[in-house]
């Protein structure tokens, strides 16, 4: 299979690198035809900014034959001309009437260089010739504003390759090379959840992804994305956790890599990168980024290929210590407390009050760890794919109570096992669901858990201690006898654990958001299945009672330690 981004060195260190969905780092701007292309072809497309503005947009092509060039000299720096004695002589000089020579013939000639520019050579920085089918130039990501996605473009890239190639082609380091990435490591990437799909399917032979045979035709919404053109923005559904713990835990577990890279949208790193915190079992690193388009999310990556390379995250064993963590903006923050909080760089932050920058990736220097976390993680984890059984009780929403598989027969997470957990957020002077909990009752959360034989919810309240109204507290104690449990926690990024002492007939969420806590509800809810049955809800007995509080328990210790 093809690889876009090599190493003359099969000796250097490999890094599995995945695609995940609406990730801005994976997508380039519009692909805007050129002014040079609008001249060419007499579309000058009056009124638009490409048309007005007078210098071309620049993008990464290749080229299609060797092409020979003559740079001008000194052209590189505006200081170059000062230090002319220190350079050999030009290769030769072209005249004012545009014929080159290679000797000066008159002093109004231009020293320049002879280059040859190759196909082989990669990516090179040219003005955009492309129109539309019609005839008329691009202006956007789509063919006219509002279009069906038939008649768009994708921004997004397939997979990582093609940002690392033009990080490594484009991208100079302090020494004034290229390569900061194939010069460190190879790369081997993976679409268990992309942004940009294949429409119309990609023969074997121009894969640049992990995996045999030809990718067949790919649906929006189902096989990847994108948040571009935003009229046809999609979401992944929670089933696709399933094919993204499987691929990352077979690629991971496997042997071969020295870590990993995930790519997804910045304003939903956070719960996936907690996730993968709590099922993975490997005992490599594993650095989730997000970022803008640019120069700033690029360093990004060329840090988090630092952070593995460098070992400051290993345990005496040789192993991670740290567990799945972002690195982004120079910063190296926890999965367990990593959330977005604006728009810009350096806007990251960790939730809770009590850690989660564990480190900075110096400019210049190594990344330095400033203290190890100690909740459990990754191989040390309680809810990692490993551990999960073959099946758990699920809760009887319609019906008799029936188990449910979490595990295939090939050992794999099942995605139709996936937990439903919906976040509710208690606020004062509300009734019903307007936007709040309010006087939600048992009925609302039925309804809302759907027939889904594995449902819980997370309940947002007050700070301190996640005080949630008599109301809501009622409908939270008769969804545990109908089998579904409830973690309470405060509102916003609280600094104040919430203690198990303060909730009833509920899981104490401790310090973590509702976002958080719903990733690692769900997690228990594969591990540990339903709350048990209870044949009258509303007249309980105490032997019920006492078996439903005893497998809340068993949900608390997860809580208390992860």
């Amino acid at each position: 299979m093809a690889r876009v981004v090599t190493a003359m060195d099969s000796h250097l260190p490999v890094i599995a690198v995945f695609a995940g969905p609406t990730a801005t780092i994976l997508n380039s701007p519009p692909l805007i035809t050129s002014r040079k292309a609008r001249e060419k072809y007499g579309v000058a497309g009056e009124g638009s900014a490409a048309s007005q503005h007078r210098l071309d947009v620049l993008r990464p092509q290749r080229l299609a034959a060797p092409a020979r060039l003559l740079v001008r000299q000194f052209s590189a720096h505006p200081l170059e001309a000062d230090a002319a004695s220190l350079y050999a002589p030009p290769d030769g000089y072209v005249s004012e009437d545009g014929a080159y020579h290679p000797e000066r013939r008159s002093p109004a000639d231009v020293p320049v260089y002879e280059v040859e520019l190759l196909p082989e050579d990669g990516l090179y920085l040219l003005p955009y010739m492309a129109r539309q089918r019609d005839g008329e130039p691009w202006e956007s990501d789509a063919a006219s504003p509002g279009a069906a996605f038939s008649e768009s473009r994708q921004p997004f890239f397939p997979d990582a390759s093609r940002l690392f190639e033009e990080i490594d082609r484009f991208h100079i380091g302090d020494d004034g090379l290229s390569g900061l990435l194939s010069s460190r490591a190879r790369f081997e990437f993976f679409r268990p959840a992309p942004s940009g799909g294949y429409v119309h399917g990609c023969a074997e032979a121009d894969r640049t992804d992990v995996g045999a045979g030809d990718i067949p035709p790919e649906e929006l919404g189902v096989d990847f994305f994108p948040y571009r053109p935003r009229q046809h923005r999609r979401e992944p559904p929670r089933e696709r956790l399933a094919t993204i713990t499987n691929t990352m835990q077979e690629a991971l577990a496997s042997g071969r890599y020295a870590g990993g890279i995930w790519l997804e949208g910045s304003p939903f790193v956070e719960e996936t990168a907690y996730w993968l915190d709590l099922l993975l079992d490997i005992d490599v690193p594993l650095v989730c980024l997000s970022g803008h388009i640019g120069e700033l999310a690029h360093r990004n990556v060329v840090d988090a290929v630092t952070y593995i390379l460098s070992r400051v995250w290993t345990d005496a064993g040789g192993g991670d210590a740290v567990g799945v963590v972002g690195v982004i903006d120079e910063v190296i923050l926890t999965a367990r407390e990593i959330q977005k909080a604006d728009d810009r760089p350096g806007g990251y932050i960790a939730t809770g009050g009590h850690g989660g920058v564990i480190g900075t990736i110096g400019k210049p220097g190594p990344p330095v760890l400033t203290f190890i976390p100690n909740r459990l993680h990754t191989k040390s984890s309680s809810v990692k794919v490993t551990l999960l059984p073959d099946s758990v009780p699920g809760r009887p929403a319609s019906g008799e109570r029936k188990d449910v598989a979490v595990m295939t027969r090939t050992g794999e997470l099942s995605p139709s096992a996936i937990p439903t957990v919906s976040i509710l957020k208690h606020a004062r002077y509300a009734s019903g669901i307007e936007g709040s909990a309010g006087d939600v009752d048992a009925t609302v959360l039925e309804r809302l858990a759907a027939d889904a034989p594995l449902a819980g919810f997370v309940a947002e309240g007050g700070t301190p201690y996640g005080h949630v109204g008599p109301a809501l507290d009622a409908a939270i104690k008769d969804a545990a006898l109908r089998g579904m449990p409830t973690v309470k926690v405060s509102r916003g990024n609280a600094d104040g654990f919430l203690p198990a002492s303060r909730v009833d007939m509920a899981i104490a969420g401790g310090n973590l958001t509702a976002t958080k806590a719903r990733m690692l509800l769900m997690a228990c809810l594969l591990r540990f299945g339903a709350l048990p049955r209870v044949e009258d809800p509303s007249s309980p007995t105490d032997g019920e009672l006492d078996a439903v509080k005893a497998h809340l328990q068993l949900f608390q210790q997860v809580f208390d330690t992860h």
